[in-house]
């Protein structure tokens, strides 16, 4: 489990690297909005962040001004690394088909498919309800499934069968096939636990 030094960390050395790269080339890469100044505007499931160069502070665009965990800021910031303009590909393909995936595949089942199941396994309507207000598209799988875009050209799909009294729930989550390109296999468990997490919470308020 990582520490929140070790996010400190990674924050710093993504800084670090996208110092090196101007402005109009991030714009350019990662298709966020361009606002005043050199600030990006940066959708993030249902929340709208801000981001302001060169010193890379994040600021929630909503009137609650929430804080922004920081997991949430290395995620967006290594998305800004990795993300090059049309490398969607439409092929699906499983968390262990991503280069180097092997290694997490634990950590990425804890943090995102058995809490899909655990959750909704046994509630389509509350997933149906909640994936819809993070913009999710209802897709033909499953008993229930939805596909959301967490970045600009970064596509995940969530699928559900819901459990009975004979059959646990079953749950996949599947992504583009240039995921791998675009983040590391830690990132991309911590992004769907993120996706998850953010949909249970919204079922649950």
């Amino acid at each position: 489990m990582a520490r929140i030094d070790d996010y400190i960390s990674a924050k710093r050395i993504a800084v670090e690297k996208l110092s090196t790269v101007s402005f109009a080339d991030l714009a350019n890469r990662t298709g966020f909005e361009v606002l005043h100044g050199n600030t990006f505007r940066v959708p993030f499931l249902n929340r709208i962040y801000q981001l302001r160069l060169p010193d890379f502070e994040f600021e929630d665009e909503s009137e609650e001004k929430k804080e922004i965990p920081i997991q949430e800021q290395v995620l967006i910031l290594h998305y800004m690394e990795g993300y090059r303009s049309s490398v969607w590909t439409g092929n699906w393909i499983a968390y262990r088909e991503i280069p180097g995936a092997s290694f997490y595949f634990s950590a990425f089942i804890k943090r995102a498919v058995d809490p899909l199941k655990k959750v909704f396994g046994q509630d389509i309507a509350a997933f149906s309800k909640a994936a819809e207000r993070v913009q999710g598209i209802a897709i033909d799988a499953g008993d229930a499934a939805f596909e959301f875009e967490v970045f600009p050209g970064v596509p995940v799909q969530l699928i559900l069968w819901e459990g009975d009294d004979e059959f646990g729930a079953e749950a996949n989550i599947i992504f583009d096939c240039s995921i791998g390109e675009i983040l590391s296999p830690e990132d991309v468990a911590w992004m769907s636990g993120m996706l998850v997490y953010r949909l249970i919470a919204l079922a649950k308020a």
